[in-house]
């Protein structure tokens, strides 16, 4: 295969993405104009200013969220929601344009819901048909590149897994390369493993022209020998690509950022910087207004048979833990005859005296959470997250569960992962309160606007109601 096959797309790199970027701003106005043609509208002013807004909204979001400068290691499914958030930012900008210019008329209403529709719609098929083609030019061999892996540790082959079966990647791989045998108890390796090579091998056949990547997959301490490869590499053309063994270490959200040109690498991060915590707390705002308004009428009902039923304060504010570990006023319906908010706060058990015979039905049906809204439109929870628990038991629990207080990442949430997945009311044994961190720290992990949405959604069709709130 000559190298114009296997570079077929690289030599014209740049003007490519030129054209990519530029036919989604195409897409965005043919939308547009294909509904003002079917509809047989006049062109107004205001389609003029959407199309701006957009075109220069959505190239603006897309830059930041690197839709055209995706590496060919990524599936579709990281394009695509940096498709979807691009779309929100637009029209996240429309709206709040109309703040300060009617933007949208009362009579463009249904055309403006058609297009803010099916542009994005038009964009995910088209950059879904771009993936699909370059997938299936890659399966045929073309626009590929060859890859070497130096280090026959476990990573390294966990990567020659990866590039042997999923061809789609366009990344052929020529043999893993290391100069050393290690002992067996060092290493993840079967018997009868066999090397491509040694690093002199890879130097030679770079310098020939027959590798296009260089992966180092040698342990974090063999400082020494990686500087050695890297100037031996720095006579090719190769493309070399060290990768850290940090799964070492419990990640949680972690990413790479600079520091004044210095690398550096999180460990324990939160997800929401930028903006993903821009998008999360618009979803929070938005939907916990919608849902107080529906709610309002069932919320002043609860508030007086409360009051009717038991003496007491209709509303029972308790210290929990939010972000940052920060004690925050967590808001309930009273369900008890006590409000327990001290340094020893009793977990509400099965048949406990305390609960009134409205309170019971209010915790079973999840009803006493419904106060929490306004605790979202006050910044201090958010809808989908860790649940807040008794700062006492907070102090109980982060000395018996590794990484306990690291679910302190996010603000805490009104619903989440664990309470989805069962671990909803009492916790009255350690493994029950792992298992909650456990999907707790998950969540935060693997974090994304469709995972709200997907929690949000399972709550309110499977959890609201359960037989272990009590």
């Amino acid at each position: 295969m000559t190298s114009l096959d296997k570079g077929l797309i690289r030599q014209f790199d740049t003007q490519l993405k030129a054209l990519y970027r530029l036919s989604d701003m195409v897409i965005i106005s043919a939308v547009l104009g294909g509904i003002v043609e079917y509809y047989y509208l006049e062109w107004d002013t205001n389609y003029s200013l959407w199309l701006l807004l957009s075109t220069l909204g959505f190239a603006f979001f897309a830059e930041l969220l690197r839709v055209y400068d995706r590496f060919r290691g990524n599936n579709f499914s990281s394009t695509g929601r940096s498709l979807a958030l691009s779309w929100i930012g637009v029209i996240f900008v429309i709206s709040m344009a109309r703040f300060y210019y009617p933007v949208i008329n009362e009579d463009q209403e249904f055309y403006f819901m058609v297009w803010v529709n099916l542009a994005p719609l038009s964009l995910f098929i088209w950059h879904f048909a771009i993936f699909t083609g370059l997938t299936l030019i890659r399966s045929l061999g073309r626009n590929s590149r060859t890859v070497a892996i130096i280090g026959s540790t476990r990573l390294g082959h966990e990567i020659a897994q990866i590039l042997t079966t999923e061809s789609w990647l366009g990344l052929n791989l020529t043999g893993i390369f290391d100069d050393r045998r290690i002992k067996q108890k060092q290493r993840i390796l079967a018997e009868s493993e066999d090397l491509a090579g040694n690093i002199n091998d890879v130097v030679i056949r770079a310098k020939q022209g027959e590798i296009d990547i260089v992966y180092i997959t040698l342990e974090l301490k063999a400082q020494d020998r990686i500087k050695f490869i890297l100037g031996e590499l720095a006579d090719t053309t190769v493309s070399v690509y060290f990768v850290p063994d940090l799964f070492v270490f419990d990640l949680l959200r972690s990413r790479w950022s600079h520091l004044e040109g210095i690398p550096i690498v999180s460990i324990y991060d939160t997800p929401f910087y930028g903006i993903d915590g821009a998008v999360k707390r618009m979803f929070d705002i938005i939907a916990a207004s919608i849902i107080l308004i529906i709610i309002a009428i069932p919320m002043l009902i609860i508030a007086i048979s409360i009051k009717l039923t038991s003496p007491g304060p209709i509303i029972f504010k308790q210290r929990r833990y939010g972000f940052k570990g920060e004690e925050i006023l967590v808001w309930k319906f009273r369900s008890m005859t006590t409000c327990d908010n001290g340094d020893n706060v009793k977990q509400a058990t099965q048949n406990d005296a305390r609960i009134t015979k409205l309170g019971a039905f209010l915790r079973r049906t999840s009803l006493d959470e419904l106060p929490q809204f306004i605790n979202v439109l006050q910044g201090h929870m958010s809808i989908i997250g860790p649940r807040p628990h008794a700062v006492a038991h907070n102090e109980l629990y982060r000395t018996k569960i590794k990484g306990y207080m690291l679910r302190h990442k996010v603000k805490p949430g009104i619903t989440g992962l664990a309470q989805i997945k069962g671990f909803r009311g009492e916790t009255d044994t350690l493994e029950k309160m792992d298992g909650r961190i456990r999907y707790d720290l998950e969540y935060i992990s693997k974090w994304s606007l469709w995972l709200d949405i997907k929690i949000f959604f399972l709550t309110v069709f499977k959890g609201f109601i359960s037989s272990k709130a009590y």
